[in-house]
Formats: structure tokens, sequence, C-alpha cells
């Protein structure tokens, strides 16, 4: 009966992880109030680690959608040789643009986590960016973006988007997401190329900080705790593929300002919570 409990409390945060990790709504504020409601009977070290295995999860989805725009080999020799070379060229962009956050995060992670990882902080980044949001949509609606495809995307402007990214690194709440895709809105980028490459630049990042995790914690679970992994990282898994599928069709015809609302509406429910109620 507790290993089933504790599988459907997995199944739950995989689908909170799957929806807020590439909605602009930070998966961090979202967790905090999840684990602050529904506490798994869990180790720390486990809790970590199941966290980085469902973002794992996620990032699997955008593999599975854009792996013919992101592999950039290519088996057919007759069809334009070995090596793809603008899919190359989207991959240096995106190497670039993960350089602050990577730095950042190799040599200051545990000393960030220590001492901004509480709920002031999540809530402050989740309301100011929410506003960001709202204002940068409000400048461009009758505005043409500058950029509207990944090719046009310049070196420049790969290295703001991931100065934006370092802002989401140092700062949990302000959301990977919805730092990258409101930073590229704010220098002419489509909505569509904007999310893609937050998309994209997932890949790396969640890869890398996953892998530092994962070094940390090891892999010393029994196995209902490898049972309770697995779910998790499965429902993150078909929950992103749906979310990422949803978010492309959403920015056809709308803006990201309802994001931003709701990152008010979140942060003022994390501070009302932890600084009134609790």
């Amino acid at each position: 009966m507790e290993l089933l409990i504790d599988l459907l409390k997995a199944i739950v945060y995989g689908i909170v992880e799957g929806v807020t990790e590439w909605l602009p709504i930070s998966s961090t504020g979202h967790m905090i109030l999840l684990d602050e409601f529904m506490k798994m009977n869990v180790s720390e070290d486990f809790w970590n680690f199941f966290l980085v295995v469902i973002q794992l999860g996620a990032i699997m989805a955008v593999v599975l959608i854009y792996f013919r725009r992101i592999w950039p080999f290519n088996f057919n020799k007759q069809k334009g040789g070995l090596i793809k070379m603008d899919i190359m060229c989207l991959w240096g962009k995106i190497l670039i643009a993960c350089i602050p956050a990577a730095i950042v995060g190799v040599f200051l992670d545990d000393i960030l986590e220590k001492y901004l990882y509480n709920a002031i902080v999540v809530a402050l980044m989740l309301i100011i960016f929410g506003v960001g949001f709202i204002i940068v949509e409000n400048r461009n609606k009758n505005t043409k973006a500058r950029v509207n495809s990944l090719k046009e995307l310049s070196i420049k402007d790969s290295l703001i988007i991931g100065f934006y990214q370092l802002i989401a690194a140092v700062f949990p709440g302000t959301s990977r997401s919805g730092a990258t895709i409101l930073g590229a809105l704010s220098i002419g980028i489509s909505r569509k190329v904007a999310a893609e490459f937050t998309f994209f630049l997932a890949i790396p990042v969640m890869f890398g900080a996953s892998l530092l995790k994962l070094i940390k914690i090891g892999f010393d679970f029994a196995l209902n705790e490898y049972l309770v992994l697995f779910f998790g990282m499965v429902t993150a898994f078909v929950v992103s593929v749906l979310v990422i599928r949803f978010l492309m069709s959403y920015i056809k015809k709308h803006d990201f300002k309802i994001f931003g609302y709701y990152r008010i509406f979140v942060g003022l429910i994390v501070l009302l919570y932890f600084f009134v109620l609790k």
C-alpha cells in the first residue's frame, strides 16, 4: 500500500514537472508548493535524485519531438554529406548560450542552493518575471519580430539569451524557460523561435546539471525506489510531449501574457502561504 501511494505521488510530481518545465511558469516554484502539501516519505538523497530523473524524462521529450532538427549527422552521405552544417551551426549557438550558466553551475551550485533556494526568492522571481512578460509583450504588440527563424539567430543573440538563462541559474523561481523566452522576446526574437531555442537549450543545460547531481548522489537505492523513479520519469516524459506540442500551437495565435499573470498569482500564493498562513 505504501509503495502504491509513493507511485501515485511520483506520477503527480511527473505531471507537474512535465507541465512547468516547458511553460514559462517555474518548475521550482511549483515543486516547492507541491512538496509542502504532498511530501514524499523518502531520504534527502533520494528526493534530489528523483528530481533529476524526472527532469531527464522531460528532456527526452524534446529529443523525441525535435530529433530530426537537432541530430547533426547524416547517415546517407549522398544527401548532403556526413555532417549537417546548419544543425552544427545551431549547436554552436546553443553551446555559446550555455556558457554563462555552465560556469556558475559548476563553481557555485552548492552555494546558490544553500542561500537562495527559499520561498521568498522563488516568490519574488515569479512575480518580477511575470511582470516582465506583460511589459515586454505589451511593448512588442505592434512590432514585427527581428528574428523569425533559428538560422537568423546571431552569436550575439545567443549570448544575450545565455545571460538571461544565467539569471535563472542563480535565482530559483525565475524559470529557465521563462528567463530565456523573455530574454529572446526582449531583443526582437519571435515567440516561435524563442520557444524552440529554449527547448534546445534545455538539452545540454539539464543533462549537465543532472550529471553533476548524479555524480554527487550515486545510484544506491532499493528496487521499490527505482520503481518510483521510473513512474515519475515516464510521466514527466509523456506530459512534456503533450505540453511542448500545446505551447507551440498556442503561441501561433496568442502571446505569453497569460503566463505572466499566472506567475504573479503563484508568486503571491507562495508569499501568502509561507509568510502569512504558515
